[in-house]
């Protein structure tokens, strides 16, 4: 699964541990999901979608191997 976490965060101007606070992960989740070696639960995706303001599937993708 491949994301634009770190785009996303660049448009809210906010760093790694910025993010990690807000959703309660630490900044090595943060790294880890924005390397894609860290597929996040259903419930951390709904909190970054809530910081976002955008819907899950405009910030995280299927690659055809998923």
């Amino acid at each position: 699964m491949k994301n634009r976490i770190k785009i996303e965060r660049a448009i809210l101007d906010i760093t790694q541990d910025d993010l990690a606070k807000k959703i309660g992960v630490s900044r090595q989740t943060i790294n880890s999901i924005e390397k894609s070696r860290y597929v996040p639960s259903t419930v951390l995706a709904l909190k970054l979608s809530e910081i976002f303001k955008k819907p899950i599937n405009e910030f995280f993708f299927l690659e055809e191997t998923d």
